[in-house]
């Protein structure tokens, strides 16, 4: 059995490292994203995951910027997504350093793109992030465009078709968990988990370390990220992996 990962995740806006709640962007973290990569590098972390929230081109050009930048300085795997919607722009984010791109509503309005940049790139290069909400009858529905769109889809109808299209792994996000301090939506990582047979990344709502083991025991995440937590723990990522071996987790 593989190795469980701890994976922090930065969300960029505007060229800063910022808080989210319910994919809503306040607190400004860090105004430079690298000096955050350089505490994750010490902190033996295991990937980092850069995702860009800003809307328009001008942003869009800072962001890669930032993500050349941060490739010199990291020395873990990093992901890189937001907005990415062709092969042309999967190509420019790895040669500027990133080793796998997260694809999010591109891959529900073409979902050929998924195929393409695996047939390209390789499965283990493409990363589809899923954002899911539970609705009022208790079922859950995939949203797009940072949450703002319901699309009609099922978590794991859409999670079985993008495994079958040639993705990776699946960096699975519940809104209404995002930021609000009380872990992982288990019952939506559990039913997506079950449907595939690919990684399932956990994001969404972590904030003690109960949340991460949570995610691997009860979850069966391959991995779990978080973002706000790790931001604001110093030597955050080396006491959650500590934690998560204490509880018979067999981490990187």
């Amino acid at each position: 059995m593989l190795k469980k990962r701890l994976i922090p995740v930065l969300i960029i806006r505007d060229g800063q490292v910022v808080q989210s709640v319910q994919f809503k962007h306040t607190n400004i973290i860090h105004s430079m994203p690298a000096t955050a990569v350089d505490f994750f590098n010490k902190w033996a972390v295991d990937e980092i995951v850069v995702l860009d929230v800003s809307r328009t081109q001008q942003k869009r050009e800072k962001f890669y910027e930032v993500i050349s930048k941060l490739s010199e300085k990291c020395f873990v795997p990093l992901t890189v997504g937001g907005w990415i919607t062709s092969t042309d722009e999967v190509r420019s984010l790895l040669r500027m350093g990133a080793d796998k791109v997260s694809i999010n509503t591109a891959a529900i309005e073409r979902p050929a793109l998924i195929t393409e940049c695996a047939r390209i790139f390789g499965n283990q290069c493409v990363v589809v992030s899923m954002d899911a909400k539970k609705q009022a009858g208790g079922e859950y529905e995939v949203y797009s465009d940072r949450g703002r769109t319901p699309t009609g889809l099922s978590p794991i109808s859409w999670a079985a078709t993008v495994q079958e299209l040639g993705a990776g792994e699946i960096f699975l996000n519940c809104i209404d968990h995002d930021g609000f301090r009380k872990g992982y939506d288990l019952e939506l990582l559990r039913q997506v988990v079950d449907a595939v047979e690919i990684p399932v990344i956990a994001m969404g709502g972590v904030f003690t370390w109960d949340h991460l083991v949570e995610g691997v025991t009860i979850g069966g995440a391959d991995a779990v990220a978080a973002a706000n937590i790790l931001h604001y723990t110093e030597h955050s990522t080396k006491k959650a992996k500590n934690y998560m071996r204490e509880h018979g987790i067999d981490v990187r």
